[in-house]
């Protein structure tokens, strides 16, 4: 059965070898002053910075640079929402992965508003305005050039907010699958695992839809199949642009339409883990995964699992539901594993003396006790998945 839904897309995508050759036009529609956002250097290495500053000769360019992973809230935001209104921006041009455009939409709202801009990210007070973001994208991980959301550390506060907005759609995204020819292996496996795991958030959910599981499925098929290959031959453009075309469309909600809601509770757990320790986000997904997998798998939601082992990994039919439930739990633990992610927090860095408060961060910033996900964890069972994962 497919649910009512409404949907809508703003962003448009450039896609291929070559595109951001039509950037100067598309910025030029907004104006001429341009906020260029881009994180450690990796896009001077690889010639991108130079080449993005050749196509914006005619433009006025301003730059915030070190946008760190776990984007912060201060300084970066607080940072690049004063330039904008000091430098009267018209468009933002955010350079790298998800982290740089996250940070680059926070701006665009913050910018636009003359209070507390974490009033903002946190839910406190809604957007009414924001300054047009256009993107290209160095990273296929997040999935943020193609969706209304981002994700704000802010340090102090030892807080990491997910902030959906339709304020949020880039403008357009330019997706060149030779600009992650250079992504790291750590990065390549990491992005892979959030994308892997922003499809399974929308998979688990009820109801569902033959046509909704078949284009996830899919999903997962080839991001699976692909990231081996761009691992061994980074080089490889068939992969990387599968590998960055998946990740665009895993988390915009096209492969959600007309399904259920799951929460998303695994993000929920990650971006505390994220906010007390600054781990990478897809190696947390990856670990927490299979143990929320485990938490939540009973009579009524082993049929999701069936699904997937017949479907995906091709399992037997015959055998019981409980026996492909943990058959496919252990074949996303060996896949994440495969492709070089820790599958222990503690090799992550992260200590157990800190599983009860994160627990109570979660259930009061995330709300992952609630009817309306698929499955309501409560602190207890918070507490049994970070110590699994452990």
């Amino acid at each position: 059965m497919i649910a009512d839904f409404t949907y809508h897309t703003p962003t448009k995508l450039y896609f291929g070898r070559g595109v951001i050759k039509d950037l100067p036009g598309v910025l030029g529609r907004f104006g001429k002053n341009v906020l260029l956002t881009y994180g450690g250097g990796s896009i001077k290495k690889i010639g991108l910075y130079t080449k993005i500053r050749e196509l914006l000769c005619d433009f006025s360019v301003v730059e915030l640079s070190g946008i760190e992973p776990n984007p912060k809230y201060d300084p970066s935001v607080v940072t690049g929402a004063r330039l904008c209104k000091e430098n009267h921006t018209d468009v933002i041009l955010a350079v790298g992965g998800g982290s740089v455009l996250d940070c680059s939409k926070a701006i665009s709202v913050c910018a636009k508003y003359d209070g507390e801009g974490w009033d903002l990210i946190s839910g406190k007070v809604r957007a009414e305005a924001s300054i047009p973001v256009v993107d290209v994208i160095t990273l296929a991980a997040t999935g943020s050039e193609y969706d209304c959301g981002c994700v704000i550390s802010h340090t102090a506060l030892c807080d990491k907010r997910g902030y959906l907005d339709d304020l949020l759609f880039p403008a357009a995204s330019f997706l060149d699958p030779e600009y992650t020819f250079s992504v790291s292996r750590w990065q390549t496996a990491c992005g892979t695992a959030d994308a892997v795991n922003h499809v399974l958030e929308q998979f688990f959910a009820s109801p569902h839809s033959t046509f909704n599981d078949g284009m996830m499925i899919s999903a997962l098929r080839s991001l699976m199949e692909n990231v081996p290959t761009a691992l061994e031959h980074p080089d490889d453009y068939g992969a990387r642009s599968e590998l960055m075309y998946v990740c665009t469309l895993a988390c915009n909600g096209i492969l959600a339409n007309g399904a259920g809601s799951s929460g998303w509770p695994m993000h929920s757990i990650e971006h505390a883990l994220s906010a007390y320790f600054d781990i990478t986000h897809g190696a947390g997904l990856a670990v927490i995964t299979p143990r929320w997998m485990k938490e939540i798998l009973s009579p009524r939601t082993a049929e999701r699992f069936v699904t997937l082992g017949t479907e995906l990994f091709g399992f037997d039919k015959n055998i019981p539901d409980a026996e492909t439930a943990n058959k496919v739990i252990d074949a996303f633990y060996a896949f994440f594993e495969s492709i070089g992610i820790p599958m222990h927090l503690a090799q992550l860095g992260v200590t157990a003396d800190k599983i009860g408060e994160m627990a109570d961060h979660i259930l009061k910033k995330d709300s992952t006790e609630n009817e309306w996900m698929y499955v309501s964890l409560d602190k207890d069972a918070l507490v049994r998945i970070l110590t699994a994962s452990m």
